[in-house]
């Protein structure tokens, strides 16, 4: 079979984490119109074999894969509203964060569930989180909902769906200038390293994800938006002070030690605009990260907070140091077949410390009309944590709602520290002015 894909760095760095554990993301709609579990299962059906995204095969060891278009079909599971539609929503979540997909070759990489909530339904699609990102996803189950709903979006004209992007070498040799100067920050990116506190984990083998999520009610969203705005920050940026804020909380013994006291999380970022490919037509991965610390001293503002991200987030874009991300991933790609698992497990936390991730995604822009229809839609995501943080933070916002999905390793975090860091986070948000 001629494998027609390549991997790029991001997607073959997942490839890495899932040897370890299972590295999905879950992203779950409710859908305001009867379960009929047979309609739904061919709608499914006929969307991937329209956007041709049936007869997946990935050769993991050489990092290529392929869609033969061979038809499938595909998993669909209902799921008992057991306790409630929420919560059982939450529990399917957290299975299926944890839940593998096959390790390669011919593999199915959706698993679709629905969860009974009249007069609708939560449809939730899980995906192996190295074929795709969040935006991806997005158009794929916003064409599932639409043609459930009678709009008949499959039989309407559609521009052929790119399947096979670009990797990143010509995005990095078209900023090598860029890639170059941020090799010349690591220096200054290691200091950091040295001051920042590691996450503990009282078992680093146990990889298993818990998950909870919480919701921000809309005047407390547009708070934040207005907030974003007068003090001159992004509101990714407020999210990341946010964050920073709530877990200062919870480390006060590492945050008064000798050496390692600054506090780090990271951001995932989308960098389709880059590579010019779109998420309505190219279907594919095109993320980086950054890394932000800060001392968070005792009674500093949260605008105070947000301002000095501010100030790291902008030299990050204006320097395009998420190019230093690419090619750090690189290097550990070229040393990771010479470690132990044992070691794998441990590396990240010992040599790129962060407490928590951070992902953000706006539904609105990538489902037009989700933020006006009626009811309001309702969209939640959780995301595998992966070896690199032991909790991640997945904003999705649709209009003025805004849903976060808390991905966590009990082995670092148990349920009542995430319980608090919860409290920790809404209580800052009630209290912005």
């Amino acid at each position: 079979m001629t494998m027609q894909g390549r991997l790029n760095l991001f997607q073959r760095t997942m490839l890495r984490w899932r040897e370890l554990h299972p590295y999905n993301s879950v992203h779950v709609v409710c859908v305001p119109e009867p379960l009929e579990t047979a309609r739904l299962q061919a709608v499914i059906d006929q969307v991937l074999a329209a956007a041709r995204l049936t007869g997946f095969a990935l050769d993991a060891r050489r990092r290529r894969f392929t869609y033969d278009g061979e038809t499938t079909r595909a998993e669909l599971q209902v799921v008992p509203p057991d306790g409630g539609a929420v919560a059982a929503t939450d529990v399917e979540i957290e299975r299926q964060l944890n839940a593998p997909f096959a390790a390669a070759g011919h593999m199915a990489p959706f698993r679709f569930f629905a969860i009974g909530d009249e007069p609708g339904f939560w449809l939730g699609l899980t995906y192996d989180h190295f074929i795709a990102g969040g935006d991806s996803i997005v158009v794929l189950l916003r064409t599932v909902v639409e043609e459930y709903s009678g709009r008949n979006v499959t039989e309407q004209e559609q521009p052929p769906l790119r399947r096979y992007p670009r990797t990143y070498t010509r995005l990095l040799l078209s900023h090598a200038g860029a890639a170059v100067r941020g090799m010349k920050q690591l220096p200054r990116m290691a200091r950091s390293l040295r001051r920042s506190v590691r996450p503990r984990y009282a078992d680093s083998s146990d990889s298993r994800n818990a998950f909870t999520h919480f919701s921000v009610p809309p005047e407390q969203f547009a708070q934040i938006m207005r907030s974003a705005k007068a003090w001159g920050v992004t509101v990714n940026d407020m999210w990341l002070a946010l964050l920073l804020h709530a877990l200062a909380p919870l480390l006060p013994g590492d945050r008064h030690a000798a050496r390692r006291r600054d506090l780090a999380v990271a951001s995932i970022i989308n960098i389709r605009e880059d590579l010019e490919a779109e998420a309505q037509t190219t279907f594919g991965q095109f993320l980086s990260s950054f890394r932000v610390a800060h001392l968070v001293p005792d009674g500093i503002s949260l605008r105070e907070l947000a301002l000095d991200i501010h100030a790291e987030t902008a030299r990050v874009k204006r320097d395009r140091l998420y190019l230093q991300t690419l090619l750090a991933l690189g290097i550990v790609g070229m040393v990771w077949g010479y470690l132990s698992r044992e070691r794998r497990e441990r590396f990240h936390s010992k040599s790129y410390a962060i407490l928590a991730g951070l992902t953000m995604l706006n539904v609105t822009a990538l489902w037009p009309g989700a933020d006006t229809q009626a009811p309001p839609l309702q969209y939640l995501r959780g995301v595998s944590t992966g070896p690199l943080a032991p909790l991640v933070l997945a904003i999705t916002t649709v209009g003025n709602s805004l849903i976060a999905g808390v991905s966590y390793r009990p082995t670092a975090f148990d349920r009542a520290t995430v319980a608090r860091l919860i409290s920790n986070l809404l209580h800052s948000v009630e209290t912005l002015a």
